[in-house]
């Protein structure tokens, strides 16, 4: 009887450890808000959810912002930065619009491969001037941002690309819904999926942590810390560019200033997230649940009647919080293991 009884109050344990665990998690307390703010601003205006319109731009809104922060993180992770994502997905979109009114009848498909391995072509210059320059990563991609969004302005002018000059079968997919759920979205989720999967079960994925919490050490490990960088920069870039193609998809009109802020939104949504700015730490997943948040907070803040400055006033918090808490959490878990290691 004891045995069971002892057994029994293991498993309760070990129970109740978990679930603290899952509750200290930070995509808890993001889903917390997100849930929050929604039901905050269904109570005002309740069309923002119970309605067909309401309930699609509510899972639609967020998937360009996931995909972007998803590549982003790779980034992040490995304690760099990519500033020119906005510009890349912008330039994206215009190039696939573009190619459209050449080639009317290219099917969709081959315009997200096209718009994908485009901004995997931008990433891998950001990733191999960072490599080669040995420069920090922030000043490398604030200079291309600013070049890739020139050369948009410079092709697009005063121009702009519409509705009736892409593929229908291409818009038709942009505002497909699956069971209710956008395809927009569902693309985003598989992409998570992927990214997540590939982070924690491949050695590649974890190598990219281990460059982030000590390059150095990482290097006189034996790390291929170049090759590494370079690829996060590519994957950044891609999914930069797979972001211009959904937003081509979504909206259907393509302007020279398409994309811009989209970078700082998908940095903001990542740091939210959990993906620690100082590298080593955090899950694209984390990254996702923050881009839901911020995506959500946008459009729900105008329903509540709150003016834009406060609206970016509560993104800016939201992302300093995100900062203080990551470094109070990093100096509690610096203090644990010297305790742990000063101990007899």
């Amino acid at each position: 009887m004891s045995t069971e009884v002892t057994l029994a109050h293991v498993g309760t344990a070990g129970v109740g450890s978990r679930l603290l665990g899952l509750l200290r998690r930070r995509e808890t307390s993001i889903l917390a808000a997100f849930l929050l703010m929604v039901v905050a601003t269904a109570a005002v205006s309740p069309t923002f959810v119970f309605s067909a319109d309401g309930w699609r731009n509510l899972l639609l809104n967020p998937a360009i912002y996931m995909v972007l922060a998803i590549g982003v993180a790779f980034v992040i992770i490995t304690r760099s930065v990519d500033l020119s994502v906005g510009s890349t997905m912008g330039l994206t979109a215009f190039l696939v619009g573009s190619v459209y009114i050449a080639w009317p009848s290219m099917p969709a498909v081959v315009a997200f491969l096209l718009g994908t391995a485009f901004g995997g072509l931008l990433g891998l210059l950001n990733g191999g001037l960072v490599a080669v320059a040995k420069v920090p990563g922030m000043v490398i991609t604030l200079g291309t941002m600013y070049i890739f969004r020139g050369i948009n302005i410079l092709w697009a002018g005063s121009t702009r690309i519409n509705a009736s000059q892409m593929g229908q079968d291409f818009l038709a997919f942009g505002n497909a819904q699956v069971v209710g759920i956008p395809a927009l979205t569902i693309l985003a989720v598989v992409v998570l999926l992927v990214a997540a999967w590939y982070l924690h079960n491949t050695r590649s994925g974890r190598e990219l942590y281990a460059i982030g919490s000590a390059p150095e050490a990482a290097e006189l490990y034996g790390l291929p810390v170049r090759q590494r960088m370079l690829m996060s920069f590519v994957v950044s870039g891609a999914m930069a560019g797979l972001a211009g193609v959904m937003f081509a998809a979504r909206y259907g009109t393509i302007a020279s200033n398409a994309g811009t802020g989209y970078e700082l939104q998908a940095i903001g949504a990542a740091v939210i997230g959990g993906v620690a700015i100082t590298g080593g730490s955090g899950t694209v997943i984390g990254a996702a649940f923050g881009a839901i948040l911020l995506a959500t907070i946008n459009s729900a803040l105008p329903v509540l009647g709150i003016q834009s400055f406060w609206q970016r006033a509560v993104v800016g918090a939201l992302i300093l919080g995100a900062i203080i808490l990551d470094r109070v959490l990093a100096d509690r878990q610096k203090r644990k293991l010297i305790a742990e290691r000063m101990e007899p």
